[in-house]
């Protein structure tokens, strides 16, 4: 088992490297960096059964490392009759732990239906559409229309063997996250250097304000079934924590828990009683959620739409829908008043 990666795995975005190849050698010693890692693991060998995994749990275990460190990739062609199969095989690695990617999408991969049903964490462009873009349409709409069907089932986006900086920014523009490749290949100091976007400051976007991801603080979460005496436990811990957001297994918000609000429901007689051990979702409000790329000025606008939470926090999310951390109104007014002061 090999990895498809030839450099480390780099978020467009930020520059930072989230996962490094890996290879299990042909003695079952796992050659990785530290983690989280990618490995390539063909479709037949899923579907050949536990005992065809065996070498690679075995080669985790050996390394001291734990299946949520990796990120299988899949590649290969999966027959309509070993569909059932292959699902049993994939819902026992996810069981285990392993995040699950499939590799060559939009080139002759797996079928688009498959993927859509094995709920993936990851999905890698084909080789050849990167190398295509941008100057054949054809490959950058396979790209976009990948990157549509990934927003959809809540997976990344990840573009191999980047080369060039024009493909790196048509990636970027399409709404693919992930990368690696020789554009994304560690220097001679060891560091990887991402050509990043050029800011836009224009007047006219300087007046809107900072985007929130430059106002963001880490938000308290708790899983979307948290009891409310866990949120209580919360929000007691730390006296400046204004808000507690409920999440599901993936990050994505679906609940917000205003301190005032909610401590209030407890204060009244019998609150304990009546609220503690039910789940804390019942006394939540809907999370009031702003792109992370949001100036703050559309971000204030968005506040004062429900007059009874204009000061309410409101949760940051990435192109997934996931929480980054909050936003303080407050915060906002400040950048605000500082534009036009």
């Amino acid at each position: 088992m090999s990895s498809l990666l030839t450099s480390p795995l780099v978020d467009l975005d930020t520059g930072a490297v989230i996962a490094h190849p890996a290879i299990v050698d042909a003695t079952g010693v796992l050659r990785a960096a530290p983690l989280p890692m990618v490995l390539e693991l063909p479709v037949r060998v899923v579907l050949s059964g536990a005992g065809a995994l065996a070498p690679l749990h075995e080669a985790l275990r050996r390394a001291g490392r734990h299946p949520r460190e990796a990120i299988l990739l899949l590649t290969g062609p999966c027959q309509e009759q070993d569909r059932p199969l292959l699902k049993v095989g994939l819902d026992g690695l996810r069981t285990i732990g392993y995040l699950l990617g499939f590799a060559d999408v939009g080139a002759g991969g797996a079928a688009l239906d498959l993927i859509t049903d094995s709920s993936p964490y990851l999905l890698a462009l084909g080789a050849d559409v990167v190398a295509r873009i941008p100057g054949d349409h054809r490959a950058t709409a396979v790209a976009r229309a990948v990157v549509t069907l990934a927003r959809g089932i809540g997976a990344h986006v990840m573009a191999p063997g980047v080369e060039r900086e024009a493909q790196a920014a048509t990636a970027r523009g399409l709404g693919v996250r992930l990368a690696h490749g020789p554009l994304l290949a560690p220097g001679p100091d060891g560091k990887v250097r991402v050509p990043l976007p050029i800011a836009d400051e224009s007047p006219g976007t300087v007046m809107l304000g900072p985007r929130v991801q430059e106002l963001l603080l880490p938000a308290v979460t708790l899983p979307a079934e948290a009891k409310a005496e866990e949120a209580v436990a919360a929000f007691g811990h730390e006296p400046t924590i204004t808000s507690v957001i409920l999440v599901d297994e993936y990050q994505r918000p679906k609940g917000s828990l205003d301190r005032s609000r909610f401590l209030l429901s407890f204060a009244a007689r019998y609150g304990h009683a009546l609220h503690g051990s039910k789940p804390a979702q019942r006394l939540a409000d809907p999370p009031r959620t702003v792109p992370r790329t949001t100036p703050a000025i559309a971000a204030m606008q968005a506040a004062g739409r429900d007059a009874a939470r204009v000061y309410d926090d409101l949760v940051v999310t990435d192109e997934l829908n996931r929480c980054l951390g909050i936003v303080r109104v407050s915060d906002l007014i400040r950048q605000v008043a500082a534009i036009r002061g």
